[in-house]
């Protein structure tokens, strides 16, 4: 690229984080040296980018006031707006849904034709879409009354999550996909709570709600990345969630049955985990299977019952600590799985559940199986040479990944 080729700056400006700027500013040097570009478009490539970060004040302020109206306004339908007519109340609701509706999309399509239109989608646009999507929840929850339908069932949280979910898609906004799957992720749980007594039902339903959310997460990764993060997010919580209730001992396979939902998810997982499998691409095919084979792991704790080897009251007995060792490594291994996921995926929050997740599980199973054993200061210092090992492996598995990709990327250029 010549000088007199070079781009001018543009009049517009895209947003970045520092650290991608910095990144940016010690490459560009590098680009000079090599004869890529010149002095003018190093420049004009520097001043095409302004500072952002990616979760600011704004945005948070944002956010949290959607969610603290959206819930004012589920709390006025339950309670405050009795004393209109049935008929007044639903308009009154879906008058404030259709509004936000429209507005949101109103004021993303002043965004994107706006001056100021970037990449990132506005805040503003991105709390009025949550807005609605909560709205859309206090209006199904209004028709119900008005059908004279209980507020405690279930089905209302599915209705408001598919909404939600349709919202989202229609808009490409990720604020009500974020509402649509944690509705749909309550009433899967709840419903099957409220179908079967079982704990090994709810756990295979939502092991399998997991798998489904890792292939969904995979093929959005091609088809609509910004989707991705989201249900790879709230796959990572179902899976070590359940993986998390399947380790412990008391949790047993007593009544368990096959109930029509739990047949259903069960099927729609294994269908969607296969065709991930075959279809996607590269390493995003890992993540459904793992998902499976992880949700294999949970059940085969469940079905291994210690029974009375397993007494924090006197002792553990052989049975019981090799019960507790596997869901040691079984859920650490889990939880390693999903932090280099989220390296690999760049997703800091993915990271963090996967870091809070086991520090949460082996505290509990400390104080739940050794705590049979080893008392009073030692088991404090067992659990910190546990968190200390644990955090030794990490940063080498970290600092591995790291030193593959980059000799990754040097081998492609």
């Amino acid at each position: 690229m010549t000088a007199a080729s070079a781009p001018t700056v543009p009049a517009r400006t895209r947003p970045a984080t520092p650290a991608q700027l910095d990144w940016l500013a010690a490459e560009l040097p590098q680009w000079q040296a090599a004869g890529l570009v010149d002095d003018r478009a190093a420049t004009a490539i520097l001043a095409g980018y302004h500072p952002s970060r990616r979760f600011d004040l704004s945005r948070l302020l944002l956010t949290l006031g959607a969610a603290f109206v959206g819930v004012g306004l589920l709390w006025l339908v339950a309670s405050n707006l009795d004393q209109l007519p049935p008929p007044v109340r639903f308009a009154v609701v879906a008058a404030f849904w259709l509004a936000f509706l429209v507005v949101g999309e109103v004021l993303a399509a002043r965004r994107e034709h706006g001056p100021s239109a970037g990449d990132i989608p506005s805040p503003v646009v991105g709390c009025v879409r949550i807005l609605a999507a909560l709205t859309f929840g206090a209006m199904i929850m209004q028709a119900a009354q008005s059908l004279q339908v209980p507020a405690y069932e279930p089905q209302l949280l599915a209705w408001w999550g598919l909404g939600a979910l349709v919202h989202a898609y229609a808009v490409r906004g990720t604020g009500p996909l974020v509402v649509g799957l944690v509705a749909l992720a309550s009433w899967l749980v709840w419903q099957t709570t409220w179908d079967a007594p079982s704990a090994l039902t709810v756990l295979l339903v939502v092991f399998a709600a997991g798998a489904v959310a890792a292939s969904a997460a995979a093929w959005h990764e091609d088809l609509l990345p910004p989707f991705a993060p989201p249900w790879r997010e709230v796959g990572a919580v179902l899976t070590l969630g359940a993986l998390f209730v399947a380790a412990l001992p008391f949790v047993t396979a007593e009544d368990f049955g096959w109930t029509p939902l739990l047949v259903a998810v069960v099927a729609v997982a294994g269908l969607v985990a296969v065709a991930s499998a075959v279809l996607a691409r590269g390493q995003l095919r890992l993540e459904p299977v793992l998902a499976v084979v992880i949700a294999l792991v949970g059940v085969l704790l469940v079905l291994w019952e210690v029974g009375s080897d397993f007494d924090i009251d006197d002792q553990v007995g052989a049975a019981g600590w090799a019960h507790a060792a596997l869901g040691v490594v079984a859920y650490v291994g889990a939880s390693a799985w999903f932090a280099v996921l989220g390296v690999l995926r760049d997703s800091r929050r993915l990271t963090f559940v996967a870091t809070a997740a086991v520090v949460l599980f082996t505290t509990v199973q400390a104080f739940s199986v050794f705590a049979a054993i080893v008392q009073g200061a030692w088991l404090f210092v067992l659990l910190g040479l546990v968190f200390v090992g644990t955090g030794w492996v990490a940063d080498r598995a970290r600092r591995r990944l790291a030193r593959s990709l980059a000799d990754e990327e040097g081998t492609v250029r």
